[in-house]
């Protein structure tokens, strides 16, 4: 299995384990430190934890919303500017989530680098 593929698995499993007994930011853990043990390369390195948490959110909001009938995600998206739709909230819920891993995921990477020196 080539690096990308593992990071983005371990990066999932990860974050779920975390995400169980630690608060929102605990999949910039997971990214931070799937970074360092599988380092990456060029543009992978933020897109493939931004895509695994992206992910990751996205079915975690849909399933914790299909509990309700999305009546609080349709609340929400009514007070922003998304036009009621709980579809795009949970996108852009997964976009924030998929920020926060790649920044920290890069950081990892550098991390990785200043400590081989």
């Amino acid at each position: 299995m080539s690096k990308n593929i593992i990071n983005f698995i371990t990066t999932l499993i990860l974050a779920y384990l975390l995400s169980l007994f630690m608060p929102w930011w605990s999949v910039m853990t997971a990214a931070f430190t799937t970074a360092l043990f599988f380092p990456l390369k060029k543009s992978a390195v933020f897109f493939i934890p931004f895509l695994a948490i992206l992910l990751f959110w996205f079915i975690l909001s849909y399933i914790m919303s299909s509990g309700n009938d999305f009546t609080l995600a349709k609340r929400i998206a009514v007070l922003l500017p998304l036009g009621g739709n709980p579809y795009v909230l949970m996108l852009v819920t997964g976009i924030v989530g998929g920020l926060a891993a790649g920044i920290a995921s890069v950081f990892g990477k550098q991390l990785s680098l200043v400590l081989k020196k």
